[in-house]
């Protein structure tokens, strides 16, 4: 006898309703983050590319050309709905540095001129970037924002976007082990805490991935 057979009528009927959803990342820090903001919703699976047989393709790394956050959201979006069939979540999230007119912005994962040969990680490499670039603005605070950009593409390929923000400051010396990017260095505005400082939890309640997916869970909930 099968599996399908050995199951209860009440698991059954749930693996059959069971909603797969593809997030357009390869970032397992977001994936995980994003997977905690909907786990509230049952018989919903998040599945990244590689759990549903996408490779990595070169073209990924061109996913993202645009001047906002909107564009490159939507672009990644269209790119793996299209290629895998299945309703898909994507994001394009940032770093606004007030002094450096905008800057990083879209750019912040490719913000330092860091290579695959280098001895330090990309988001280390961006970091030292970053505290470098701000060393001739001394006489100004660091104020900052994180944004994100959350979408969603149905089956039909209709798309839902919200938009979440984090006001903050970029400090000197990092602090904090945990998050990504540059967490170590993004004091949230009204605590005294980088993300780097944070829990998971605390950091889904502050960060600017929270409110648009939050927002984004909200809009999408009825349908799934």
């Amino acid at each position: 006898m099968g599996l399908k057979n050995w199951l209860l009528p009440k698991e059954r009927y749930c693996r059959a309703r069971c909603v797969r959803i593809l997030f357009a990342t390869r970032n397992s820090h977001k994936c995980q983050e994003v997977r905690s903001l909907f786990k509230g919703i049952t018989g919903l699976e998040i599945l990244n590319p590689d759990e549903v047989g996408l490779s990595y393709q070169g073209c990924e790394d061109n996913l993202e050309p645009f001047d906002t956050f909107e564009e490159n959201a939507s672009s990644k979006a269209k790119y793996f709905h299209q290629i895998s069939g299945l309703p898909t979540l994507a994001d394009d999230s940032g770093l606004v540095v007030d002094c450096l007119n905008g800057l990083p912005g879209v750019n912040s994962k490719r913000f330092s001129s860091w290579s695959q040969g280098d001895p330090i990680s990309q988001d280390e490499a961006n970091n030292e970037f970053l505290v470098q670039s701000l060393e001739c603005f001394r006489n100004v605070e660091w104020t900052a924002r994180y944004v994100c950009l959350a979408v969603f593409l149905d089956s039909k390929a209709n798309m839902k976007m919200t938009r979440g923000e984090v006001e903050g400051e970029i400090i000197e010396i990092p602090k904090g082990s945990d998050g990504f990017g540059y967490d170590p260095h993004f004091l949230v505005e009204n605590t005294e805490l980088t993300f780097a400082e944070m829990s998971d939890r605390e950091k889904n309640r502050f960060s600017h991935r929270g409110k648009a997916f939050r927002k984004l869970v909200e809009e999408i909930k009825s349908d799934l």
